[in-house]
């Protein structure tokens, strides 16, 4: 099924689209473009943004989006695997039978699939700014990333004990 899809169908089911992936076999490919295409989605989402900060702030907006493009696409990819393994550390304490494999798909697939949410957020931030629009956004990403990962987790436990 198309990622695109599979995005729209999580919004039903987390769990089952992890467990239909962990179907496939173990692709370590498919979960690099995961997470590499969740990095880039997090860095547009960024740009309306930076573009409000760098006007206010008589910022270069070329200096403020290669930060922002040095932290999503080359520091943020090792952190959200070092919180898989470490998740996936936390699944072994408790016996939960989970691979390492299913620990970083049911991450970066939640990462990319509450990615349409950061681009809501972005465009809030970008074009009404600090308030309770943007934390509101903001807390509505993160719940349903975290519902996307938690259901996640459990779909990758129970496939894999």
């Amino acid at each position: 099924m198309a990622a695109t899809r599979d995005i729209v169908a999580s919004y039903r089911g987390p769990g089952r689209v992890v467990r239909r992936m962990l179907a496939q076999g173990p692709r370590e490919d498919r979960n690099l473009i995961f997470l590499m295409v969740g990095c880039l989605l997090f860095f547009v989402a960024q740009t309306p943004r930076l573009a409000r900060e760098a006007v206010e702030t008589d910022q270069d907006l070329g200096m403020l989006m290669g930060a922002s493009l040095m932290a999503l696409i080359f520091i943020a990819p090792l952190l959200l695997y070092l919180l898989a393994g470490l998740t996936w550390l936390v699944g072994r304490l408790l016996r939960t039978g989970m691979s390492p494999f299913g620990a970083r798909l049911a991450l970066f697939w939640a990462f990319l699939a509450s990615s349409p949410l950061v681009l809501l957020w972005g465009l809030t931030a970008g074009f009404i700014g600090p308030g309770i629009e943007m934390t509101l956004t903001g807390m509505l990403w993160f719940g349903i990333f975290a519902w996307f990962w938690i259901g996640g987790l459990r779909a990758a436990a129970r496939a894999e004990a």
